[in-house]
This record gives structure tokens, C-alpha cells and sequence, in this order.
């Protein structure tokens, strides 16, 4: 039978709590960050492309100037940079994690109550069809772009999660930057189109 030595008999395999969490869970951390990002992600790569391919068959247009090439690479590599770090550090603390935690699950909910109420208009590029309506159902009556709340929400939290104090401000940052450049050119695709 194997045991795990504890240093004195009878006792525990962990000497304590904190013990357990530096030996036992904190080097996982980065595996199971990588797993509940990129899951997801490939679920919403496939639903984004599905739907890509739905629009243009009924017509749609794809908006000029689109930052899709740049935040389809960005996106992806913010969160490798964030896991990464936080691999090299360490990990987060217990608080930031479950920070991380709650703050990452409210932003994807909120992220997949976008993409539901867009329904099939849901894509990773500009995609407009004319005469669309703007939706206006879900979260889109409370916030104008939820799903990239959502986004920034991801982001955060797993910079928490990850206790990348480094690289997830400025991938966050970074990412921002490039929603903001999206949302204008998706309010502009939406006039151009008849949409809003």
C-alpha cells in the first residue's frame, strides 16, 4: 500500500490547509485555467462560424475595417500570457482566485446571454443582413454590447484566477482597445445597413 509520508503517524497527508492548497491544488491551476478558457472557446469558434457561414448565405455583409484578424490571434494570446505568468508566479492567492472564480462565471453568463438572444446573428466577424432588426431582447436592454462586457469580464477574472498582476492588466487593456475599435465598426456597419 502507498502512503504519503506525513512525518508523523496517523496524521494527515497534508500537515495543514495551507499545505495542501501550495502542494495539491495550486499546480493545477494552470491546467484547469487552460481548460475552462479554451473549452468554451472552441464551443463559441464553432457557433461563430456556423453562424458566419447562415449570414452570408442570406446575404450579409461583412463590415470594412474590421479588427477580426487582429483580436482572433489577441484573444487567445491574452489568456496564454495570462496563464503563463501566473504559472511562473505561482498562482494567485486563495481570495483572487475565488475572486477570479465568481467574477469569470457572471461575465460568461452574461457573454452567453448576448449570444443567445442574437441568436444566428451571432458571429466572430461584422456580419450584417439588411433589414435586420437591432436586438433589443436579453441583455441588450440593459447594455448596448453585453457580450464584450462579458469579454472584459473574462479577462479580469481570469487575470485573477491566474494571479497575473502583470500580464492581465495589460492584455485586458490591450484587448479593451480593440473592442473599442470594434464597437465602431459595428455601429457603423449597423447604420450603413438600416439596422439601428
Amino acid at each position: 500500500m502507498l502512503r504519503v509520508p506525513t512525518g508523523r503517524e496517523g496524521g494527515t497527508p497534508f500537515k495543514s490547509a495551507r499545505h495542501a492548497w501550495a502542494v495539491g491544488v495550486r499546480p493545477m491551476i494552470p491546467l484547469l485555467l487552460l481548460l475552462i478558457v479554451f473549452v468554451p472557446m472552441l464551443v463559441e469558434a464553432r457557433r461563430a462560424a456556423a453562424n458566419e457561414r447562415a449570414q452570408l448565405a442570406r446575404g450579409g455583409v461583412e463590415a470594412r475595417g474590421d479588427v477580426y484578424q487582429t483580436m482572433r490571434v489577441a484573444y487567445p494570446a491574452a489568456f496564454l500570457l495570462m496563464i503563463g505568468e501566473g504559472a511562473w508566479r505561482g498562482g494567485p492567492s486563495g481570495l483572487f482566485l475565488v475572486t477570479g472564480v465568481v467574477l469569470f462565471l457572471a461575465a460568461k453568463a452574461l457573454k452567453w446571454a448576448a449570444i443567445l438572444a442574437l441568436g444566428p446573428s451571432w458571429t466572430f466577424r461584422v456580419i450584417t443582413v439588411a433589414r435586420d432588426p437591432l436586438v433589443r431582447t436579453g441583455p441588450y436592454r440593459v447594455f448596448r454590447h453585453p457580450n464584450y462586457v462579458g469579454v472584459i469580464g473574462e479577462l479580469a477574472g481570469v487575470a485573477l484566477m491566474s494571479g497575473a498582476v502583470l500580464g492581465g492588466p495589460l492584455a485586458t487593456l490591450g484587448f479593451g482597445a480593440l473592442i473599442l475599435k470594434r464597437i465602431a465598426v459595428e455601429d457603423r456597419a449597423l447604420r450603413s445597413r438600416g439596422s439601428t
